[in-house]
């Protein structure tokens, strides 16, 4: 199922406010509401050139081989403007991620950069993603940038199989895809993978909203087209309203004022 943005023919870096209403094909929200996703491309709404720029200088993931990765904890203030909220570390429990190298500790990484929270067409995303998920004012959101590159084949999602991220919106998008073979998205009903519903390949620019609350998903292992030249993929992944009470324990310990999703 492919559902095209529109396309309106404008500079994405100069969006007003008020373009927020149709940022998002109405079919997204539809396909949301029936089947708990959707999938869309928003290569009209931003400078994906620039984007891809800042997937150069992340650092490595301490936690995770050959993964690169920045992370921030963004927020809608009163006015609707995003905000930084500070640091705060990633912490999925144990029922949300099976690998032994990330569930049930807090990991710490580097912000997003300033220079790329600036830009007009990031703050505009985020503000479209919010309200595509009716996301209100200082509810945390946890922006990602992050990926793998190297030479052979890996896993990209380092042993956690099909699983589900520990929150109700999710959101994953492809900035790069280089020299790859593999990488195929699943989304499964169960967690045994026993009701599969879609497989999905994603291409730069295109992005994937689940109900990752209702769904569970996995990614294929990720292999070399040309063994003379590596292999890179890098993605955003941005999401909100979490159901992992280890990460709301955090969370509120970090942002006291925090509007959280406590009761699920």
């Amino acid at each position: 199922m492919k559902l095209d943005t529109l396309k309106h023919g404008f500079d994405p870096t100069s969006m007003p406010a008020d373009s927020l209403a149709d940022y998002w094909n109405p079919g997204v929200t539809e396909a949301l509401k029936h089947q708990d996703w959707a999938k869309t491309d928003i290569r009209e709404r931003i400078d994906l050139t620039a984007w891809q720029g800042f997937a150069a200088d992340l650092p490595r993931d301490p936690y995770v081989n050959q993964r690169w990765k920045r992370m921030s904890w963004l927020a809608l203030n009163d006015q609707g403007d995003v905000e930084d909220m500070g640091q705060c570390p990633m912490a999925q429990g144990g029922a949300f991620n099976d690998a032994e190298s990330m569930a049930d500790r807090l990991r710490y990484y580097d912000p997003l950069t300033r220079e790329f929270m600036a830009r007009p067409d990031v703050k505009a995303f985020v503000r479209a993603w919010a309200r595509l998920w009716s996301i209100g004012a200082h509810e945390p959101i946890l922006m990602q940038i992050t990926g793998v590159r190297g030479e052979g084949s890996i896993d990209p999602l380092q042993g956690q199989g099909i699983h589900a991220d520990g929150c109700k919106a999710l959101s994953i998008l492809v900035l790069n895809r280089e020299n790859v073979a593999g990488g195929e998205n699943h989304l499964y009903a169960d967690k045994a993978g026993t009701q599969p519903l879609v497989d999905i390949t994603l291409d730069p620019g295109d992005i994937l909203h689940l109900s990752d609350d209702r769904l569970f998903h996995s990614v294929d292992g990720i292999e070399q087209l040309n063994s003379e030249a590596p292999f890179e993929r890098f993605i955003i992944i941005i999401n909100s309203r979490f159901v992992d009470d280890f990460q709301n324990r955090i969370l509120r310990r970090h942002f006291p004022e925090a509007v959280l999703n406590e009761s699920h």
